[in-house]
């Protein structure tokens, strides 16, 4: 199960870049949000010794990334 989530998060974050690089950069941070949350199971399914503070000032950027992408997708013009 945790193979398929690194697959799935791995193709939100390459479509993600695929559409900031057609005009759409707010898409970005939703790409660097999927790309931490790959990190985060690639060191669980590899058995990573991370340490808590580390993991949780990463859960920190991802969570801000999606929110200044979805912020700047709802601004953006339709």
């Amino acid at each position: 199960m945790l193979i398929a989530a690194i697959v799935v998060e791995c193709a939100v974050a390459v479509v993600a870049v695929l559409g900031a690089l057609k005009g759409r950069p707010h898409l970005y941070g939703f790409a660097l949000t999927f790309a931490i949350y790959v990190l985060y199971d690639l060191g669980r399914l590899l058995h990573w010794n991370v340490s808590e503070g580390i993991l949780s000032v990463l859960f920190l950027v991802a969570s801000l990334s999606a929110l200044v992408a979805a912020w700047g997708l709802y601004k953006e013009k339709a």
